[in-house]
């Protein structure tokens, strides 16, 4: 069975409900082997695309990984990124915003680190936390000390309006945007909780919070809804994947990016003739232990 990405892309304007959108669904792989022989092929491919668009120096990738808590973001980004070359891959973890990130607006410290040309990076989440979280906590919108901070509903639509602004930007420049929503059940969820509690090499793992943003669950896939419909483009597709089924999802999310990387028709630089004459020249001078 072959993994169609148009199964899992938001198309733009799409009134999405999450809850009729599965998070498991039957397997690519037969087998533990098969899963393996699978990922590696996949891994082996993003490996070879990923050294072209570094010689080529043309083009980024942004990856982007939104997810409720212990969807599986750090072993997707572990187990699919596990070939790349470190030199050309960046990979940044956004958490609270510092004090001096909150003296600007909310895209600047993404921003700051976007990938290079030639460059992947990948986001554990991002600037989507603030029509996310902070949606579902408007207590921290009133904190940030964003004009008209009390008027929320205006202020989730603008801030739609700038992220698409800027991820259309970013496509007109180069940088190809890939954002994933790790769909995971919240039964799914309760189970790898407890996996975080009952296994001590998992207990540094687990944080009160998680169950506090558990209790908010409801609010936040109204949340993701809006967010998606929102902001998936053309330029820049949403791709809900379903999360249960870890295996299931890392192969759907690599093989995405695999495609994505193909459908650049990126090609090592051609030499000129006269890069050729220079380094056949240089070439015959080791040759002969000239230099």
């Amino acid at each position: 069975m072959k993994i169609d990405p148009d199964d899992f892309h938001v198309a733009p304007a799409e009134h999405v409900k999450l809850h009729q959108r599965p998070t498991r669904i039957r397997p690519f792989y037969k087998s533990k082997e098969h899963y393996q022989a699978l990922l590696e092929r996949h891994v082996e491919d993003l490996r070879s695309l990923q050294n072209v668009l570094y010689a080529s120096n043309s083009y980024a990738l942004l990856v982007i990984f939104q997810a409720m808590d212990a969807a599986g973001k750090d072993g997707m980004i572990k187990h699919v990124m596990s070939g790349v070359n470190p030199q050309g891959c960046q990979v940044y973890s956004f958490q609270h915003p510092s004090a001096e990130e909150l003296k600007h607006d909310f895209l600047w410290r993404c921003a700051r680190v976007l990938p290079e040309r030639g460059r992947i990076g990948i986001f554990n989440r991002s600037y989507y936390e603030e029509v996310l979280i902070v949606r579902v906590h408007p207590e921290i919108l009133r904190s940030e000390g964003v004009p008209d901070g009390r008027r929320e509903e205006k202020t989730w639509e603008e801030r739609y309006e700038s992220i698409t602004d800027f991820e259309r930007h970013l496509h007109r420049n180069g940088t190809r945007v890939l954002k994933f929503f790790l769909h995971i059940s919240k039964e799914e969820q309760r189970k790898r909780l407890l996996a975080r509690i009952d296994d001590p090499e998992k207990n540094w793992k687990f944080s009160r919070s998680d169950i506090e943003e558990r209790r908010r669950w409801k609010d936040y896939m109204k949340a993701y809804q809006g967010c998606l419909r929102a902001t998936s483009k053309r330029y820049a597709r949403w791709y809900v994947v379903p999360a249960d089924d870890k295996p299931n999802a890392r192969l759907i999310v690599s093989q995405i990016i695999v495609d994505t990387l193909r459908g650049l028709h990126l090609e090592h630089p051609r030499l000129d003739a006269g890069r050729r004459r220079e380094l056949q020249a240089i070439r015959r001078l080791l040759i002969a232990k000239r230099v």
